[in-house]
């Protein structure tokens, strides 16, 4: 078993990949805009990742074992006890009051009231947790370093592995319903259920990028987004990934990293990374337009609890709210 210390080593290495900064681009399309606007977070430390259950209700959690919430669409932030002080990388909730975090450690917190208390639950494992997918209160999926995917049936009381078949570190994975799923991670990693994980298959897309997010519609429509501008898209359930990257503009050194990708329908999407990045798309990703936001600070979060709201987060405990026009 590995130490907790280079544990802990290779959860800030895999961090620092994600801190990283570039250059800026853009790419042109129809016209159509959104305003961000920063919100007063409270904090300075990297947040990785938000959530929102509606326009109202909040989390975000970070560094340092940051948790913090909002009841008024961010207007106030304040932060919540987690018990803990290692780096927290991905938040979500099944319903208003059911919610889990996890992190560095094999971290993974529970909580019951909404978000104000949370209680530690035993992953069985001391690997770094990176994503969480959770469909209800009692059905949920967690992958990190070392190709873990751990599953539960009675909300985090039980974590069970599950087979992957790499030992690819995973950044995220999405559940559309109890059987079609997505993992993404490092090495152009792409692993596809459609049995609820019981059994995972490589697809193949003919890059060696590391992917840090994926995002299904669908069973059969998706995106991820990774490293130096990746991006691929998929209208058949995985069987072939269109290469759509974003290449690097005259004003850029070299293409971005994407960091978070989400849909809030079949055609309507959007995409945040380093130096503030947020590029969002109307026609189903075949084109992407800039956004500005008034931030060089690089985002690692997204949410949109609506098609019209959404939340960002980043370095120095960068907070945008995200309205689209």
């Amino acid at each position: 078993m590995r130490s907790r210390s280079s544990t802990r080593g290779a959860i800030w290495m895999a961090t620092w990949t994600l801190l990283a900064l570039v250059s800026e681009q853009s790419l042109s399309a129809a016209e159509f805009r959104s305003i961000a606007a920063l919100q007063k977070s409270g904090t300075e430390v990297t947040l990785l990742s938000v959530y929102f259950q509606n326009v109202g209700v909040g989390w975000a959690v970070g560094a340092g074992g940051a948790i913090l919430r909002t009841s008024d669409g961010g207007k106030r932030w304040r932060p919540v006890s987690s018990g803990t002080t290692v780096l927290l990388t991905n938040v979500s909730f099944a319903d208003a009051s059911h919610g889990w975090v996890v992190g560095a450690d094999g971290t993974i917190l529970h909580s019951t009231d909404g978000g104000e208390k949370w209680v530690a639950q035993s992953s069985g494992t001391q690997s770094a947790l990176y994503g969480l997918s959770f469909l209800t209160p009692s059905l949920g999926w967690a992958v990190g370093a070392g190709g873990n995917i751990l599953h539960t049936k009675d909300g985090g009381l039980h974590w069970t592995d599950q087979i992957s078949g790499t030992n690819a570190a995973l950044y995220a994975i999405h559940f559309v319903d109890q059987t079609h799923g997505r993992a993404v991670g490092a090495l152009g990693t792409i692993l596809a259920t459609e049995d609820g994980g019981l059994t995972w298959i490589a697809q193949e897309t003919q890059s060696a990028a590391t992917f840090f997010d994926v995002s299904f519609t669908d069973p059969l429509n998706g995106w991820v987004v990774g490293n130096a501008g990746a991006l691929f898209q998929t209208m058949d359930g995985g069987t072939r990934w269109i290469d759509r990257t974003l290449a690097c503009t005259r004003t850029c050194s070299r293409p971005t990293d994407l960091i978070k990708v989400r849909f809030t329908d079949s055609k309507s999407g959007w995409i945040v990374g380093e130096r503030g990045a947020i590029f969002r798309t109307t026609d189903a990703g075949f084109s992407w337009v800039e956004q500005p936001n008034g931030t060089k600070a690089s985002l690692f979060g997204l949410t949109f609890p609506d098609p019209t709201r959404g939340w960002a987060s980043g370095e120095r405990g960068v907070i945008l709210r995200i309205t689209a026009k």
